[in-house]
């Protein structure tokens, strides 16, 4: 299969939620529940103070997030995905869900956490190296980044392995791998700012 040479549209993005409210079952499936815990077991801290979560989509993982962040801003380019994650999260006055794409839209901060799950593939390699220099602006000295990728065969513009691999490369500037885990469908990496981010 082929890949594409661009990083997906929105539109693409735009036409799944068209079809369906929730295009990956992030509500039902045994896969997003198993990786989702697995995430939140890998953070190395049990809390942190301000966390961003860019391409959150209805907020599920987002949801059970926030019960480890002091502040969490929450980010998806497509406006139901957004308004699904805020109603979603509405009764957590702690989190903030905004529409953006990144690394075009990136927010304004600092974050000891930023979470980075199953879409850096989306993104062409000139894209994806531009959001680790918005990663590395923002990230605070001693913060953690957790990558989440799903390892099966897609006609992204990346490859699950090849989206990490590239950002862990790219990162190696600012921060270090501190762990990795890997099953049969998606990987795991986490990744820790150094003293000068």
């Amino acid at each position: 299969m082929s890949r594409r040479a661009e990083t997906l549209p929105d539109n693409y993005f735009a036409g799944m939620y068209a079809s369906d409210p929730d295009p990956w079952h992030f509500t039902s499936s045994a896969y997003e529940r198993d990786k989702y815990a697995a995430t939140l077991a890998a953070l190395p801290r049990p809390r942190y103070r301000s966390a961003f979560e860019p391409a959150c989509s209805i907020g599920v993982f987002t949801r059970a997030l926030a019960e480890r962040c002091d502040r969490l801003l929450a980010t998806d380019i497509i406006p139901v995905a957004v308004e699904s994650a805020r109603s979603r999260c509405a009764d957590q006055p702690h989190v903030e869900v905004r529409q953006g794409a990144v690394p075009a839209d990136w927010p304004a901060g600092r974050f000891d956490l930023i979470v980075l799950s199953e879409f850096l593939y989306f993104l062409a390699p000139l894209d994806l190296a531009a959001l680790v220099r918005r990663v590395g602006d923002a990230i605070e000295p001693g913060g953690d980044m957790v990558l989440v990728h799903w390892l099966g065969v897609t006609d992204y513009p990346q490859s699950g392995d090849q989206a990490a691999e590239g950002f862990i490369a790219q990162a190696a500037p600012f921060a270090g791998l501190l762990h990795q885990s890997r099953t049969a469908e998606y990987r795991l990496d986490v990744l820790r700012a150094g003293s000068a981010a």
